[in-house]
């Protein structure tokens, strides 16, 4: 039996051997994660973010990589990212959209330009980045992935523009999944709950500010190193939702039967966290 194990991952991990792979906000967290992971299964993979790709580590594991400075806020910018990587590579297999921003404010209080920083680049960018790439990823049969949050299911207080872009990218990927789906194209929404990973400390206070510090523990999430596998797996399984975290899971599930009570339960939930600005 461990035989027959080991042959399966063998396998499995050939599934992504060559793939052609785009990732948005790919210098840390999630994005790091998954190019490393990609990297090691034999993928071809295109990193995108706005502040460049500096470990030397992911280099050792892969010569196929290509390496764009991307604003995904920015139209141009994603239409390049793009077009560098049929340049390079000639196809797209996996288009990863994760560049993303966090906010911990109250809507009374909270700037509207910090509001329109979430959604160009939480939604705008998923949009940008999907637009151009959608051609290629119809020749190959390919796959589009949103990483989402459980946000995009459940409006959490305090995260006005988290929630609202998470649920505007829920619902540009579900229509370009139903518009496409005798076409072969297979759309993935990942919703990871919540992860160890820098996303809390940079999250936009009201004024737009940097938060900092984290409110949670973060030694008891899941890593990102573990939600990148599971992501990978979906890929690989074609599945079109995927909800980690017990809590998560139960989030999505109480909301569907239970939305009032589990208002209640998400502002108790977040008004226990420090310096929360539910009173």
């Amino acid at each position: 039996m461990p035989g027959n194990l080991q042959i399966l991952n063998l396998q499995i991990h050939k599934l992504m051997k060559d793939k052609v792979v785009i990732i948005t906000g790919a210098s840390s967290g999630i994005g790091k994660a998954l190019a490393f992971e990609f990297a090691r299964r034999g993928a071809k993979i295109v990193l995108a973010s706005r502040s460049g790709i500096t470990d030397p580590k992911l280099y050792q594991i892969t010569s196929d990589i290509l390496v764009l400075k991307t604003d995904v806020t920015q139209e141009n910018e994603c239409k390049l990212l793009i077009s560098s990587a049929i340049e390079k590579f000639n196809r797209i297999d996996i288009l990863i959209n994760n560049a993303g921003i966090s906010m911990r404010a109250l809507f009374s209080e909270v700037g509207l330009d910090v509001i329109r920083q979430l959604m160009d680049t939480n939604f705008w960018g998923t949009v940008y980045c999907t637009k151009f790439a959608l051609p290629y990823l119809l020749a190959s049969k390919g796959s589009v992935v949103g990483v989402s949050s459980i946000a995009g299911y459940k409006g959490l207080p305090g995260r006005t523009g988290y929630s609202a872009s998470k649920f505007a990218m829920q619902g540009l990927l579900e229509v370009i999944r139903i518009e496409n789906m005798k076409k072969g194209l297979h759309v993935l929404i990942a919703c990871p709950g919540f992860t160890a990973s820098n996303i809390r400390k940079v999250a936009l206070s009201k004024d737009g500010t940097a938060q900092g510090e984290t409110p949670l523990d973060e030694s008891k999430l899941m890593t990102a190193e573990q939600v990148a596998i599971h992501i990978i797996r979906a890929v690989e399984r074609k599945k079109e939702r995927l909800v980690l975290t017990t809590q998560g899971k139960m989030t999505v599930l109480l909301n569907k039967f239970f939305p009032k009570f589990m208002d209640k339960m998400v502002y108790n939930h977040m008004a226990k966290e420090p310096n929360s600005p539910i009173k």
